[in-house]
């Protein structure tokens, strides 16, 4: 049975007036006007494009924008358009958009998402950011088109500026392959394809009523498909947007990303404590994804607030971290910037004694998420260091080295998971 509770009335009937969908293709948002419409007709260009037999919907789960984001999807509500003058839908295409309650969360608009999929029996599902203003049409093929063929998840694979994606890069990614073995590039996707089976089965999981539920969802989603061992590709989309001003910051990046982390370890502890075979993940049309344009950051700054961390934060880091590890990171901080490096093995030990910590609970889990930040931004002027004149080929081999030392630290974790402190 569907689950309608998190769907209104009024969003049901529009729902029902659609009737069963082989495709929905969904946008969630929260003030992204200057942005969503094109996004929108990218979208609508893709199914009219490649898969104009299908019976498609266009779904906006909006967070309560007051910038006109819901009037610019309706708008793009048609019937018998065609992309080209050869391109015509066969279909009608709809467009609907609902706001949600107790929003603007990622979370609650994935949980609106996978009931409507699932009330509507769609066959194949695809979120996209209103932020990927990058996307082109074949994005939708790239990222529907596996579904169809008998997969249950399509992640993306971008080209990422060498100095974009640092927590992803530093931490998401290595973590996530050295518990789950997987090696899945964006485990916190933005832009991905699951299909209407996945959905139901999703739809069914305890997250939505857990913080996990809100924020950060779509890493979860990700961790449980991994666990449950489903058939997964990553899909290359190309060049991936920057945002000139990010919306979340750091503290809450880490609650979304960390803390999701960290949670899943309790949840998943018998199978990630446990060998497991490598999850084949394999990427479908992917090219080079590092690009190597000018860019200008403070990593000054960066330093000055590892620093100012480990003083101001020394009560707290007694209570989590092991007493070789804070000490080496107090002489970190002694040290002048010219000299300083923090190396990948001392990282992947702080970020396992960090879950072990939270794992405990031995402060507030919160303080034990936010408390890893001033650490994180230590970690990433040193990657930013080590990456200043490097070549794409050199950042790969980076990354792929600190993924190597987390999978080489992990029976450190194992041992200190359970000891008393």
């Amino acid at each position: 049975m569907p689950e309608e509770s998190i769907l209104s009335d009024d969003f049901i009937r529009e729902l029902m007036n659609v009737g069963e969908v082989d495709i929905l293709v969904a946008v969630p948002s929260y003030n992204d006007g200057q942005t969503i419409g094109k996004v929108v007709q990218a979208l609508r260009a893709g199914l009219l494009t490649y898969f104009p037999r299908a019976r498609s919907v266009i779904i906006n789960a909006d967070g309560g924008s007051r910038d006109g984001t819901q009037d610019l999807v309706r708008a793009a509500s048609i019937s018998d358009l065609s992309v080209s003058g050869d391109v015509h839908a066969l279909r009608t295409l709809h467009s609907i958009s609902t706001q949600y309650e107790g929003g603007p969360a990622s979370g609650i608009a994935l949980h609106t998402i996978v009931a409507a999929a699932d009330l509507l029996q769609a066959k194949a599902c695809a979120v996209v950011s209103p932020e990927s203003t990058t996307i082109e049409p074949e994005w939708l093929d790239r990222l529907l088109r596996p579904v169809f063929e008998g997969k249950d998840v399509v992640l993306p694979v971008y080209r990422r500026h060498k100095f974009d994606g640092l927590l992803i890069r530093n931490l998401v990614y290595p973590i996530t392959r050295a518990l789950y073995a997987s090696k899945i590039r964006e485990p916190y996707p933005v832009d991905f394809a699951f299909s209407g089976s996945t959905a139901t089965q999703f739809l069914a999981q305890s997250v939505w009523a857990q913080e996990e539920g809100r924020r950060g969802t779509e890493l979860w989603l990700t961790l449980w498909a991994v666990v449950s061992r489903l058939k997964l590709v990553q899909a290359f989309l190309g060049t991936k947007a920057r945002l000139e001003n990010p919306r979340s910051d750091l503290v809450n990046a880490m609650r979304e990303t960390a803390g999701i982390l960290f949670c899943s370890m309790d949840c998943y502890s018998s199978f990630w404590r446990s060998p497991q075979e490598t999850l084949e993940a394999p990427c479908l049309g992917c090219q080079p994804a590092v690009s190597l344009e000018p860019l200008r950051l403070n990593r000054k700054r960066l330093h000055q607030m590892f620093v100012f961390g480990i003083s101001e934060l020394e009560p707290v880091f007694l209570s989590i971290l092991s007493s070789a590890t804070h000490n080496e990171l107090k002489r970190l901080a002694a040290l002048p910037e010219e000299t300083f490096d923090y190396p990948a093995e001392l990282w992947a030990r702080t970020v396992y004694e960090f879950s072990a910590a939270y794992h405990k609970a031995v402060i507030g889990r919160d303080h034990i998420v936010q408390a890893l930040v001033p650490l994180f931004r230590g970690r990433a002027y040193t990657f930013l260091t080590e990456t200043r004149e490097a070549s794409a080929e050199d950042v790969e081999n980076n990354i792929e080295s600190l993924c190597r030392t987390f999978e080489g630290e992990k029976p450190y974790l194992v041992e200190i998971w359970d000891e008393r402190k």
